[in-house]
């Protein structure tokens, strides 16, 4: 495909604009197109209320008889009042809070859609431009949507029906200013796909930049650290700067082009007021006809004239919606009917592969290994190695490409997500924790356990020193992930979180590579208390951590090489054995050593 095929903007036509505005009001659609329909009809009203001049110019004309002038005049201003109402009636959208309802019911379908969407999907995106589309996105998508839609109909609906009016009165007045609306569509069709593509690139821009800042602002005590802190600023200020070009030119490539259009309505309006001025001067048109169309065109003039410019405004509003549903189509993982239950928990992983979706080759190659239940087996090997996406399908974070994981015999897609959560604790090495107390942080695992349940939780991960120096105790904010404890505190109270919930099959991910010796310690002693009578999963990089393991499986390049116990893998003197004579190595190494040696 070209580069020119492929840059072309796709257009979405205003029917289909229209139903996606009804799809994203969901239980609302109702009431959303009743307000667009009295929109419509006070458009229509309006114009017939500016057509009502004509007769009331040629009553004043004339002045024979007071009646016809006040007749028109009430006709004019009971359509105006009607025109109002049914605009006031369309706000009640708005004004009566079913648009909040609206944005609220917006973001919390989407909120549902990221707990149901694969994860693999959702870690394809950044965190800034998922907020970007959950908060700018849904706000683009219906505040504006009433105003501008209105603007619009008034520019078209209000013309056409004063013109269609103006037929019964004079046919030429009337079919000149039909005339305009076939003058504009080209015009209309001639820019549309530049708006398109230039609202698209600007919401993108804007989205990419609030990832940027979102980034920038949650590692700026790292980028400080590393003195990096001026070298991010540039690049935040490099998309800042892009985002600036961007804009300006759109608004470059849009003067001319709008002028233009502006021109063409302009001049066009004109003729008709030309043309009525020498069908009064022959003789053919009353002068009060044609003093009530200059009030109308003047009326009309700046609508008509920007209705291309309002129009490049639902191409934001489409760009939103569009990214929206792009987001509420991902499929969530296919669920086996009917549904089953485990009874035990062992693992069980046959013929595995799986490659992830940006990836060019597998991280997993026909992977096959049990892993008995109220065990303990270590996942060894390399960086890379597939330890940790092993970890992830069985969490069902995805599936494979081809065979299956088993919990108790039953494949982990007939279970139901809610009861597979249930069945898995987690604990990483790098902790997340929200920035809310620290009771809610270990609340979360188990939401109806009692304080008395969370503090012994916490005991038993030994949290309750720290806590206890927190300003607050218990009710101390954690900051964003949990800036407020250190390394080794935030990895106990990712374990009392554990803990409290007390699921049947605990993965840890190397807990306590990154600990100093007395955090290592007491998180050794909160894991001790985390394991019992459970199916244990370790991925590990320091092999003394796991030598005690009941089972170690050894993993190279997605390919299960070696599996056994630590003094059975070590006789073999395969990968393991090598693994563990380079650690010993470095252990044993010092500063200068390699030095001496070469000086000897």
């Amino acid at each position: 495909m070209s580069a020119a095929l492929e840059s072309t903007p796709r257009i979405t036509s205003w029917r289909e604009t229209y139903r996606q505005l009804l799809r994203a009001a969901g239980a609302h659609a109702a009431s959303l197109r009743t307000s667009l329909i009295a929109l419509a009809l006070a458009a229509v009203v309006q114009g017939l209320a500016l057509a009502s001049i004509v007769p009331l110019f040629s009553s004043i004309q004339t002045a024979t008889n007071t009646g016809d002038i006040l007749t028109w005049l009430v006709i004019m201003t009971l359509l105006m009042v009607l025109a109002t109402l049914l605009r006031w009636r369309a706000q009640n959208f708005e004004f009566n809070g079913e648009l909040a309802a609206v944005n609220h019911t917006l973001r919390t379908r989407l909120g549902e859609q990221l707990r149901r969407m694969p994860l693999e999907r959702l870690q394809d995106k950044r965190t800034g431009e998922m907020t970007e589309l959950l908060l700018g996105n849904v706000d683009e998508n219906l505040n504006y949507s009433l105003m501008i839609i209105d603007l619009i109909m008034v520019a078209v609906l209000t013309p056409l029906a004063t013109a269609l009016a103006l037929l019964a009165v004079d046919w030429r007045l009337g079919l000149a200013l039909l005339l305009i609306f076939p003058i504009i569509v080209p015009l209309y069709r001639w820019r549309r796909p530049a708006f398109s593509r230039d609202k698209r690139s600007l919401a993108e821009a804007h989205a990419g930049t609030s990832a940027d800042i979102l980034e920038y602002t949650q590692g700026l005590p790292a980028l400080r650290a590393s003195r990096a802190a001026g070298e991010k600023a540039e690049r935040l200020h490099t998309g800042f700067e892009e985002l600036e070009r961007i804009q300006a030119v759109s608004h470059r490539k849009s003067a001319g082009p709008n002028g233009v259009v502006s021109g063409v309505v302009e001049v066009g309006l004109l003729l008709i007021l030309a043309s009525g001025v020498a069908w009064v001067v022959s003789g053919t048109l009353n002068v009060a006809v044609l003093a009530a169309v200059f009030v109308i065109v003047a009326r009309f003039s700046e609508p008509l004239s920007t209705f291309v410019m309002y129009t490049s405004m639902l191409e934001l509003i489409e760009a939103a919606l569009e990214r929206i549903e792009a987001l509420l189509a991902i499929p969530p993982l296919p669920q086996i009917e009917p549904c089953a239950r485990p009874d035990h928990h062992e693992v069980h992983f046959e013929h595995v592969t799986f490659r992830y979706a940006q990836a060019d080759t597998p991280s997993l190659r026909d992977f096959s290994a049990t892993l008995p239940a109220r065990g303990l087996t270590a996942l060894v090997g390399p960086s890379g190695s597939g330890k940790t996406t092993l970890a992830r399908l069985l969490m069902r974070h995805a599936d494979p490409q081809e065979g299956y994981v088993a919990i108790g015999g039953v494949d982990v897609r007939a279970i139901r997500p809610d009861e597979l959560n249930a069945m898995i604790s987690v604990v990483f090495q790098d902790v997340y924790l929200f920035d809310d107390t620290v009771l809610a942080n270990i609340r979360m695992a188990r939401p109806e356990a009692t304080d008395t349940e969370v503090e012994a939780a916490a005991r038993a991960a030994h949290c309750l020193d720290f806590i206890g120096r927190l300003p607050m105790g218990w009710h101390t904010r954690l900051g964003d992930i949990g800036s407020r404890l250190s390394g080794g505190e935030r990895q106990r109270v990712s374990i009392a979180r554990a803990l409290l919930k007390d699921a049947p099959i605990v993965i840890l991910d190397e807990p306590t590579a990154a600990l100093d010796t007395e955090s290592e310690v007491a998180v050794q002693r909160a894991i001790d208390a985390l394991v019992r009578d459970k199916t244990v999963i370790v991925i590990a990089h320091r092999l003394s951590t796991i030598a005690g393991a009941d089972r170690i499986l050894v993993i190279e390049d997605g390919r299960l090489v070696e599996q056994g116990r630590h003094d059975e893998l070590l006789a073999r003197a395969g990968r393991y054995r090598a693994s563990w004579d380079a650690q010993l190595a470095v252990k044993a190494w010092r500063p200068g050593t390699a030095d001496a040696d070469v000086r000897a």
